[in-house]
């Protein structure tokens, strides 16, 4: 019997991702916009608050299990910024683009020993909208912010995240090398290993 799983994001990307992952599991993954859910408030200070918040809403208007993703990209020298600001660091409807540009004038002249950064990614799974013990995976990926984009893939701050693994710009990275060292394929690892189990 197949599960149907509401996916807290209407991402074609993410939609994907885990269908392929969790299809053989029995899951369906079903995007909450197909089902009329719009997006929650992410009114949270931490992206595990965000994701929850998320995973809930989506759960509460569907009466699915639910899951969310919630991530960004941490610099030290910022005290954390973007953080969970990662997406509109720019301000509200900013690109990938504009909120690169606004990090790079922040960091301007700062040494490549004082710019390291982190990805960081928190998976939520709900089972029904009260779940007081959701399935929380985490995952977190080192590196550092370069001082101009490189790279024609990927999206977000990869054009200027450096993976040492590699010695390359995160946006140079096949998908396939990208997901061996990055923050959402860990914590993709994470809640493949503990779905099954959690959902039953």
């Amino acid at each position: 019997m197949t599960r149907k799983v509401v996916l807290a994001s209407s991402n074609k990307g993410k939609l994907k991702e885990f269908g392929e992952i969790l299809q053989p599991m029995g899951m369906e993954i079903v995007a909450q916009g197909t089902l009329g859910v719009e997006d929650a408030d992410e009114t949270g200070l931490t992206f595990v608050e965000n994701a929850i918040l998320k995973a809930r809403n989506a759960s509460e208007h569907t009466g699915f299990a639910a899951i969310s993703d919630d991530s960004g990209l941490e610099v030290d020298y910022l005290q954390g910024a973007p953080g969970i600001y990662s997406a509109r660091y720019a301000g509200s409807g900013a690109t990938d683009a504009t909120n690169i540009e606004k990090l790079l004038d922040a960091l301007q002249g700062v040494p490549q020993e004082k710019r390291t950064a982190r990805f960081r990614c928190v998976l939520v799974c709900m089972r029904h909208k009260l779940d007081p013990t959701p399935l929380i995976c985490m995952g977190t990926w080192e590196g550092l912010i370069l001082d101009a984009p490189r790279g024609e893939h990927g999206f977000g701050y990869d054009p200027i995240f450096w993976s040492p693994e590699f010695e390359k710009a995160s946006a140079e990275l096949t998908s396939t090398e990208k997901r061996s060292v990055s923050h959402r394929g860990k914590a993709v690892s994470m809640l493949t290993e503990q779905i099954a189990g959690f959902l039953r």
